[in-house]
């Protein structure tokens, strides 16, 4: 396990990890919630997550960009682009909206064109895996080969399977298990 991957284990652990009683996505009940907006947006995690998502996807051959849907995915998707330039790779980032703008372009993903492109769909926590496909019907659409999916934390709760069965290969950097928790 690398220091960075365990560093951030200890931060999500630490400080978005909550303890209740919550409702999924799912609409399945959970005794806990992963919030990793808690920590995906704190300049001491996402140079974490960066570098650990970075090496998550690193087998992946010509990645041109990394993104998702709107919210969750989008400090992920900045995380790669900053640390992947940092080490001097040129790994671009994009945003989906949950809907195509009804002003201006009228468009639904934006940043660099990816029509022809190979990218990475991103997560931060996987629940059914609904948010990456929806992003990945957003893609096809503007013509990008979606290679893979990758999120920070796999809740185990599906999302995996759900991918996979799409067609996608799936990569996850932390389990419940690494955070202590069932799934």
């Amino acid at each position: 396990m690398t220091d960075a991957r365990q560093q951030l284990i200890d931060y999500i652990s630490e400080l978005a990890v909550f303890h209740g009683d919550f409702t999924l996505t799912s609409g399945k009940k959970a005794t806990y919630y992963v919030d990793l907006r808690k920590v995906s947006l704190d300049h001491r995690v996402a140079p974490l997550i960066g570098q650990v998502m970075v090496d998550l996807i690193d087998d992946v051959p010509d990645v041109f960009a990394v993104g998702g849907l709107t919210m969750g995915a989008d400090p992920i998707a900045t995380s790669i682009l900053h640390q992947g330039a940092a080490l001097g790779r040129s790994i671009d980032a994009f945003v989906v909206r949950k809907e195509p703008k009804d002003h201006g372009r009228g468009r639904q993903v934006e940043g660099p064109e990816l029509e022809g492109k190979r990218v990475i769909v991103v997560e931060d926590t996987s629940t059914t895996g609904g948010s990456p496909l929806k992003a990945i019907e957003a893609l096809k659409k503007v013509g990008a080969e979606v290679v893979g999916v990758a999120v920070v934390v796999d809740r185990s709760t599906g999302a995996r399977e759900v991918i996979e069965a799409a067609g996608y290969p799936y990569f996850a950097a932390i389990s419940l298990e690494d955070l202590g928790l069932e799934p």
